[in-house]
């Protein structure tokens, strides 16, 4: 039986030029949105900088909260809940540096996402929608 595990995520949607940031673990075949674990006592907002500054380098100046996601998958024999809270980051200008050695940044032309394997599935489809209604968002897979 897998081990059981809920997790809260922050996750960034960072676009330079029309162009949507994703980033890929070196052994995994799909994208995700950057960001990553709330740590017990942190917000949501400063577990976000942390995030992108241990990932990118940059500190962010401003996020706006757009929208959530749950989910439930199996990855490395283990059962996992995630639920992502979403934050648009107004950037001007980034570059893909890769200060995390496990981790790949890239950036996918808005138009593109529909075609790419991006996970979780919820939070792509929730992204492209937004992308065009500016509307937040909640979507639910459970």
């Amino acid at each position: 039986m897998p081990k059981k595990e809920v997790e809260v995520l922050v996750r960034a949607i960072i676009q330079v030029k029309g162009k949507i940031l994703v980033c890929r673990k070196l052994k995994r075949k799909y994208f995700f949105f950057p960001g990553g674990h709330l740590e017990f006592g942190e917000n949501t907002k400063k577990a976000l900088i942390r995030e992108i500054r241990e990932e990118l380098g940059i500190v962010i100046k401003k996020c706006f909260f757009i929208g959530g996601t749950e989910h439930i998958f199996v990855e490395d024999n283990r059962k996992r809940q995630e639920i992502n809270l979403v934050f648009e980051v107004p950037i001007k200008k980034i570059t893909t540096q890769n200060i995390e050695d496990h981790l790949r940044f890239y950036f996918i032309d808005k138009k593109q996402l529909v075609k790419e394997k991006i996970l979780p599935i919820a939070l792509k489809y929730a992204i492209i929608k937004w992308l065009k209604d500016k509307k937040i968002f909640w979507r639910s897979e459970i």
